[in-house]
């Protein structure tokens, strides 16, 4: 029978590519949810990226403009699920900065 001893660095290996594929041995261990492809505007999220992209939000926008405006690009999806993508979009380092006005949250392009 043959002996099969492996080293840490190959045992650690192996174990990295099972968890993590082949992302394992490079640095950069994926993608975070900042950094993914600018290219990939699916969901809601990105819909309002695309729309970003745009440049629709160089004037203030409000929530029924933003989800009119994914509606005529073919993003149909409810008021919570636009809501909720703008919410996140306006994070701390996000894209977007919201403010009230007149009662209403208005969304526009961080500076």
């Amino acid at each position: 029978m043959k002996n099969k001893t492996l080293t840490i660095e190959q045992r650690v290996t192996r174990l990295e590519k099972a968890v993590f594929g082949q992302q394992g041995k490079t640095k950069g261990h994926g993608k975070s949810k900042a950094t993914a492809k600018a290219s990939d505007y699916s969901g809601p999220t990105g819909g309002v990226r695309f729309l970003i992209s745009k440049g629709f939000f160089k004037k203030k926008k409000a929530l029924p403009e933003t989800r009119i405006a994914l509606a005529e690009r073919d993003y149909h999806y409810s008021v919570q699920a636009v809501h909720e993508a703008l919410k996140r979009l306006t994070a701390k380092d996000g894209p977007l900065v919201a403010l009230r006005e007149g009662g209403k949250k208005m969304y526009v392009n961080r500076k």
